[in-house]
């Protein structure tokens, strides 16, 4: 997928409530679960976007895209990224997955219909622009469920290792993902 048009999507918003603070400033190493993800979209994608809530005003070296809504939900990130991107093609990233790699998203965009998703849901994804009208629908009738909004596309489901699809939701996550990579070279 190197070199392709390919648009790669963090989603750094979400309100972190079970996690107690901002997850994308969460340390993870010597960098922050957002730049860690940023880093590996910047691998395989050709445009990077970072979408999520101005308001925030979250400290990122990088700039980030206002999803334009007044809900907190992974569609709203989706679909505000899938406008932005000047390709075609989107791999869509959550700040708190930080095991998934360049490659495990080039298999989802190597796989995409209207969508590509892991077996454990819609969330890391690739999505193509075909998928925008079934999902601002969605988001302009308030079912917010990306999961739900995915019914009516063309979804390849793609068997990734779970492992790798890890999800940060408390800071005991993060500090057991710390302790066992501290001997791993990334």
């Amino acid at each position: 997928m190197a070199g392709h048009a390919l648009t790669g999507v963090l989603l750094v918003g979400g309100s972190s409530t079970r996690f107690g603070s901002p997850k994308a400033l969460a340390p993870i190493g010597d960098e922050t679960l957002a730049e860690r993800a940023w880093c590996v979209l910047g691998e395989i994608c050709d445009e990077r976007i970072a979408v999520g809530k101005a308001a925030d005003a979250l400290p990122l070296p990088f700039p980030v895209l206002d999803d334009g809504t007044d809900v907190r939900a992974p569609l709203a990130g989706v679909v505000a990224g899938l406008r932005a991107s000047s390709n075609e093609l989107a791999v869509m990233l959550p700040v708190d997955c930080p095991l998934v790699t360049p490659d495990l998203l080039a298999d989802l965009a190597g796989a995409c219909a209207d969508a590509a998703v892991p077996q454990t849901g819609p969330l890391p994804g690739a999505y193509r622009k075909t998928a925008l009208p079934a999902l601002e629908q969605a988001l302009a009738a308030g079912r917010l469920t990306l999961h739900r909004a995915l019914d009516e596309l063309d979804v390849r489901v793609v068997e990734l290792d779970p492992a790798a699809l890890l999800n940060v939701n408390a800071p005991a996550d993060l500090a057991r993902l710390g302790r066992s990579a501290a001997g791993d070279a990334r």
